[in-house]
């Protein structure tokens, strides 16, 4: 731990946890096999909750926000043989092994690209690729079994996984091929609008996803049904489940498809409390939920969250602008209905982020860390004071990374979720 022992000691015997934000693929080799080395490191800190980035299979960027399957598991962190009992997953495994299946056959090409037999889903025409799938059934019960492995390994040290759930997913995925009515689509599949942020403090001209928006009256006609699948699936693989976005649950930033950017677009309304008691109801427990509720946030969406008893997030690196006594990131101002992180996957690393800042803003820091010498360090010391009772640490921050660390940068596709460090980097 980086902190003194008796701070970690007075934080433990006030009920604080503490835990680490890294992505399974970070790890030196990138494969599950890897996980017990860094549980032990986890363990030997005083670690808790290990917190990951969504784990089904990347999109070509090697994003893992813009996954063709929501359900799926990512193969590549795999690296052994034994399959697992996939008798829970039914609901989404054979539509996901044939669009995975034929995706390969017509590589590069959309769904929508694909031949009219399959682009429809007739059933004369996917009955002889039926006979084609069993390899990727066999990957995704690799894929189980090794993660379920992992799982019971961390929990039996009383650690918990924290698993990350995007809540769009990618317009060439297996759910929109399989479910189009469940989507904004137009007559030839193509999405008419797509999702994103209008400018906010990651871009100044707003994001454009390419993810696709949803027809929540259909998917209010089926009482949430692939919802409710989608959170049972999360909270088999992980013991905690962060919605990722949770403002569009509230109302969603709905782009026009031919827009370069995110500046243009207009709000649309999302179901609100009756999408969130669905999930809360899957969960059986409102603990199980973190909300991020990063960005430009109405009022009314916090009080969406509250209303559920959800955590929401907090970080410090958003907390000391010129509007830092009024800023819910503030160490101040945070409070035990939030998670506290010094950063996320989506900026850049707190040293980065440091040698950056104007120098306004790192008076206002240095107001709180004492003329430090390790900005970093003082920085997990304040999340960690702060009245969150839990907060997560990106692993480049507790190596002490600059911007060479950071693992995203929003609204550029190339270069991005590259980031790995090996195990002659940790100090301890």
């Amino acid at each position: 731990m980086i902190t003194s022992k008796g701070l970690l000691s007075a934080l433990i015997s006030m009920g604080r946890e503490t835990g680490v934000l890294c992505h399974l693929t970070s790890l030196p080799t990138g494969k599950i096999s890897d996980s017990d080395r860094f549980l032990e490191f986890l363990k030997e800190n005083s670690h808790s909750k290990w917190q990951f980035l969504p784990l089904t299979p990347p999109d070509e960027h090697n994003s893992p926000y813009a996954s063709p399957s929501a359900f799926a598991g990512h193969y590549g962190v795999c690296s052994g043989d034994v399959v697992a009992d996939l008798s829970k997953e039914n609901y989404w495994l054979e539509d996901w092994a044939l669009f995975a299946t034929i995706t390969e056959h017509y590589p590069g090409k959309n769904w929508t690209e694909w031949p009219d037999e399959l682009r429809n889903r007739d059933p004369v025409g996917l009955a002889k690729w039926r006979e084609k799938i069993l390899p990727e059934i066999r990957r995704q019960g690799v894929f189980q079994h090794e993660w379920l492995a992992m799982k019971a390994r961390a929990n039996g040290q009383g650690i918990e996984l924290i698993g990350d759930l995007p809540i769009f997913i990618s317009h060439h995925s297996a759910d929109v091929w399989a479910n189009p009515e469940l989507f904004q689509l137009d007559a030839n599949g193509l999405p008419t609008v797509v999702a994103g942020v209008p400018p906010d403090y990651f871009s100044e001209t707003g994001q454009k996803w390419n993810t696709v928006l949803y027809n929540w009256a259909e998917h209010e006609k089926t009482d949430w049904f692939w919802w409710k699948e989608r959170m049972a699936r999360m909270l088999r693989l992980f013991d905690v489940v962060r919605i990722d976005h949770f403002r569009g649950f509230h109302s969603a930033w709905a782009v026009p498809r031919e827009a370069d950017n995110g500046i243009i677009g207009k709000w649309q309304d999302a179901p609100k409390e009756m999408i969130i008691k669905a999930l809360v109801d899957v969960a059986g427990d409102e603990s199980k939920i973190i909300a991020e509720d990063l960005g430009i946030i109405p009022q009314e969406v916090i009080d969406l969250r509250l209303q559920f008893n959800l955590r929401g997030m907090a970080i410090l690196q958003f907390g000391f602008g010129e509007d830092s006594n009024d800023s819910p990131h503030h160490p101040h101002n945070i409070n035990p209905m939030q998670v506290v992180y010094t950063g996320t996957h989506d900026n850049d690393t707190t040293l980065g982020w440091w040698q950056t800042l104007d120098s306004t803003v790192k008076a206002n820091v240095m107001q709180l860390t004492a003329q430090s010498d390790d900005i970093v360090g003082s920085m997990i010391e304040l999340a960690e004071q702060c009245s969150a009772p839990l907060c997560i640490i990106p692993m480049q921050d507790i190596l002490r990374l600059d911007s060479s660390g950071r693992m995203n940068v929003p609204g550029i596709e190339q270069g991005n979720w590259e980031w790995q460090f090996q195990w002659e980097d940790l100090p301890f």
